[in-house]
């Protein structure tokens, strides 16, 4: 019902603006004839003014301050510049309000552009109140999702503003309202740590309104986004922490802090576990520490859900974090067949 509305009003608009155009051109010239070129020109303002509005409609408050500031300015400067350097003779021709009508285009679309890039960041960054040395810290999705930076925010080893872009926001809700159940909880859970991370009294969060629509994925947008506001990415994504620092965008990867917070375990230290599976040699079994590392034990397949002590042969760091390898102490050395009783040696 509301779009046959608006486009009854819509049309009737056209129409008045055609009728106001005909009679309009006649009472300026006096002629009959100028009813025709009256009318086009009605139905031509009626149409640009529709076309004002639906602009209007679906463009944000900033892009319309922003493109009314650059037609103001836009007409002070041309104003001066035909006063300043137009020779007199030309200042009855058209040639003047051809002059207004494409510095008011120049400056409406500069006005929209910057208007959409304006945002209290950029105030603060350039206004007395921004404060010395703050760095921006921009919050990715994986990481939101995964849940950690809410406990590194409450350690207070990472310091503010963390900045959450309205697009990161749309994908987080996005992924809540999936038809996948696994996804579904997956954005549910953002949710719930960006609402933990707001209620922390020392952690400072802002939600950027700040977008790039001419980039698609939200990781570009994100690149931009920290190349715009000179800040860091914080992330878990390994690919975009390599697209990222190819761009020179320092990135704080909750992964590569989680490996360089492990316990260093050196050969020949001795460690308890716990052997819980078998591993994929013969014989091996698998065990893990408490942060996780997974410690794999030679001949360990035969002790399986028995706790022990075991010596550290190497250690193997990889991309998916470090992996131990470990033999049991000379000492709890279980042979494989017991030894033959005395006096059976003779039959």
């Amino acid at each position: 019902m509301g779009k046959i509305w608006t486009t009854l009003m819509r049309t009737a608009v056209v129409v008045l603006g055609c009728l106001a155009g005909m009679h309009i051109g006649v009472e300026l010239t006096g002629l009959a004839d100028a009813s025709v070129w009256g009318a086009i020109a009605g139905t031509l303002v009626a149409l640009a003014a529709i076309t004002l509005e639906i602009f209007v409609k679906r463009a944000s408050a900033k892009k319309i301050i922003g493109g009314i500031l650059g037609m103001v300015v836009a007409f002070f400067i041309s104003n001066i510049a035909i006063a300043t350097f137009l020779p007199s003779g030309w200042k009855g021709t058209h040639l003047v309000p051809l002059i207004y009508a494409l510095m008011a285009y120049l400056g409406l679309m500069i006005g929209v552009r910057k208007g959409a890039e304006f945002s209290l960041t950029t105030l603060r960054r350039f206004g007395k109140m921004a404060p010395q040395g703050e760095v921006p810290k921009l919050l990715d999705t994986s990481v939101i999702i995964d849940g950690r930076i809410a406990d590194v925010c409450e350690t207070g080893f990472l310091e503010g503003p963390f900045i959450i872009p309205q697009f990161v926001l749309r994908e987080l809700q996005h992924i809540a309202d999936s038809s996948d159940a696994l996804k579904r909880n997956r954005g549910r859970r953002g949710l719930d740590v960006l609402n933990r991370i707001q209620k922390q009294n020392d952690v400072e969060v802002r939600i950027s309104d700040q977008d790039f629509p001419n980039s698609k994925e939200v990781d570009t947008k994100l690149v931009e986004l920290a190349k715009w506001m000179n800040g860091k990415i914080v992330t878990n994504d390994y690919n975009l922490n390599k697209v990222a620092e190819l761009q020179g965008i320092t990135v704080l990867n909750l992964n590569q802090l989680t490996n360089a917070l492990k316990p260093v375990t050196l050969p020949g230290e001795t460690i308890h576990v716990q052997i819980i599976k078998e591993g994929k040699e013969p014989g091996q079994g698998v065990a893990y520490l408490d942060d996780g590392t997974m410690v794999v034990v030679e001949e360990g397949k035969k002790l399986m859900g028995g706790e022990l002590d075991v010596v550290v042969t190497s250690v193997l760091q990889t991309t998916a974090g470090r992996m131990i390898f470990a033999r049991q102490r000379d000492e709890d050395l279980i042979p494989l067949e017991p030894p033959a009783k005395a006096g059976k040696a003779h039959g």
